[in-house]
């Protein structure tokens, strides 16, 4: 697999956060196809954002919060190789470039744990894979959601996975009634928002 990274020294004292975010975000930006409208650079630093705010509000510690945001940059990174199975083709890139920028084995297992956990369904086993998995699915519960959930549309027709309205909200509505938030933090700040988008597509739904 090709990319933009320059040689850095394998293994440094403390991981090279900001190195690592600068060279996936524009690797993304240069490899992902034009048609993912939804799965882009600005999901995936929309996810980083509510990922440090769910997790601070949730308590976890600083080496905690440096592997949550790894995992958030690199938890979509596999769809410049793959729109099919792209959690495990992220664990892949993660596997091959988190170690470029000082962050040991351990750090890299948890990431992948995170990152297959946000497969949907999602199953995820641990708090910080919860963590993620909640700030993946964040603005299922927020006021920019119709905007969000168009480029998820957009993306799905192009793809073949719906061909009209009528099929995605059915679609959306299955999904919705199936989806659950794990942290506390993201249920306290997100299910109310979330039950009036559900009615809202409900009501968009032909009998």
């Amino acid at each position: 697999m090709e990319n933009r990274v320059s040689d850095k020294q394998n293994f440094k004292e403390s991981p090279d956060f900001a190195g690592l975010k600068e060279d996936v975000f524009d690797w993304m930006e240069a490899g992902l196809p034009g048609y993912l409208t939804y799965h882009s650079v600005d999901h995936t630093k929309d996810v980083l954002q509510a990922a440090i705010r769910i997790g601070q509000a949730e308590g976890i510690s600083e080496s905690e919060m440096g592997d949550l945001k790894a995992a958030a940059v690199l938890h979509d990174s596999g769809f410049v190789v793959s729109s099919k199975n792209h959690e495990e083709a992220s664990c892949h890139v993660a596997q091959e470039w988190m170690p470029r920028y000082g962050y040991h084995s351990d750090s890299i297992n948890r990431v992948c744990e995170m990152i297959r956990a946000t497969q949907i369904p999602q199953d995820p086993k641990d708090h910080l894979s919860e963590v993620l998995c909640d700030a993946d699915l964040d603005y299922l519960g927020r006021d920019d959601f119709w905007v969000i959930a168009n480029r998820l549309y957009e993306e799905f027709k192009k793809l073949g996975v719906i061909s009209n309205e009528e099929e995605w909200n059915r679609l959306q509505l299955r999904f919705f009634k199936s989806h659950s938030y794990f942290t506390k933090t993201a249920k306290n700040w997100r299910n109310g928002k979330k039950a009036e988008r559900l009615q809202q597509i409900h009501d968009q739904v032909d009998d």
